[in-house]
């Protein structure tokens, strides 16, 4: 809260009545997580000499929260003032996407060692690092994640962990229209019970109008918005080698055309038509500080595939805070506007807008 007011006095935000309500939920946990302990209760305490063994009091499990509302309302700003404030040694704060491809590997190194229950050891690896996790854009689309969630959350529960998240939809949208989804409503019901629900609501999308300073968006496709992102490219290599470049990624192998020590330029048809995925895309923005995406189209509603890959490695370079440079057939809202996944491209457009900012620009690697 502190900081909160100190930022809104600053003028780096301005006051929000739904980021207020929000930041007081957050205070609250963040008072209740000072001497909270889900290991007590775990271990034997002993008694005088050695006697009258008798078991700690556990802590009660604390409930989490769930920040939902539309894009650039200011969630995830919120939720990193709480995580760096937090005052729990353990504690992690990991974008969605990244979490369940972590997960997704942890589970196939298991199966592959004989483990009889790779999701509940995976649970157990995960509850041993974190007692308090972050989760930033929560969203299921993926069958797969779909149907590993609710055992997955329930081990993590049962260990104490502290779940405070950030969506653009309410939990009850999760998966919406999903395969089976009759069988992810269970899930839905205990996230509920062990998280409070705070909406952001208001028109403004506080990304939106920041930009300033260097080019990073060249739209309509066409001459100029080759020779922008070619002078950009300039710019940015001059005097260094560059060469195609191939990352190894779980036995997979990513080609990126263009690169440098820092920076890498590859097509759209590259790496959303291929069919990669999460963690080929954190091999990417962990590699290039830098990344060049040409050839952006408008998409129609038949690409969702396509959408849903450009959504995936927009997220993973924002997190990265990946310097981007692109260009594209319009500006970004205009690139997927139906079909299936339109609404948190929504998201993915506003982020944008936040990546072209000049105040993203200073904070990227």
């Amino acid at each position: 809260m502190q900081r909160y007011r100190a930022l809104v006095a600053e003028g780096a935000i301005k006051a929000d009545p739904a980021q207020r309500a929000a930041i007081e939920k957050l205070q609250l946990l963040y008072m209740r997580l000072g001497d909270y302990d889900p290991s007590r209760g775990k271990k034997v305490a002993m008694g005088w000499l050695g006697f009258g063994r008798k078991a700690a009091k556990a802590d009660k499990p604390l409930t989490g929260l769930y920040m939902y509302g539309g894009v650039g309302r200011g969630k995830s700003m919120l939720m990193d003032l709480f995580f760096a404030a937090a005052p729990v040694r353990q504690k992690r704060r990991v974008h969605f996407h990244a979490f369940m491809a972590e997960v997704h590997v942890g589970i196939h190194i298991a199966r592959e060692s004989n483990v009889r229950d790779p999701i509940h050891y995976v649970a157990e690896e995960i509850a041993e690092g974190a007692v308090l996790l972050c989760f930033d854009e929560m969203q299921v689309s993926d069958i797969t994640d779909a149907m590993i969630l609710g055992r997955l959350f329930e081990a993590l529960f049962a260990r104490g962990v502290v779940v405070v998240a950030t969506s653009n939809r309410p939990p009850d949208d999760l998966y919406k229209d999903g395969l089976n989804r009759q069988l992810f409503v269970p899930f839905i019901d205990m996230l509920k019970e062990r998280v409070d629900l705070v909406e952001l609501e208001g028109p403004t999308d506080y990304r939106v109008g920041r930009a300033a300073g260097e080019r990073r968006y060249f739209s309509p496709l066409g001459p100029d918005a080759r020779a922008g992102m070619d002078a950009a490219w300039t710019g940015i290599t001059r005097g260094e080698r560059v060469a195609p470049v191939t990352l190894s990624i779980h036995g997979r192998r990513v080609r990126i055309e263009q690169a440098t020590e820092e920076a890498g330029r590859a097509s759209f048809e590259a790496l959303c038509e291929a069919p990669l995925g999460p963690t080929d895309y954190l091999t990417i923005a962990e590699r290039f500080a830098t990344l060049f995406v040409d050839d952006v189209p408008r998409l129609a509603w038949k690409q969702n595939n396509e959408a849903k890959r450009f959504v995936t490695l927009i997220d993973t370079l924002y997190e990265a805070r990946t310097r981007l440079f692109i260009s594209a057939d319009g500006p970004p809202e205009s690139l997927y506007t139906e079909g299936k996944g339109a609404f948190e491209f929504a998201r993915t457009a506003s982020r944008l807008h936040e990546m072209m900012a000049g105040d993203y620009a200073a904070r990227a690697r």
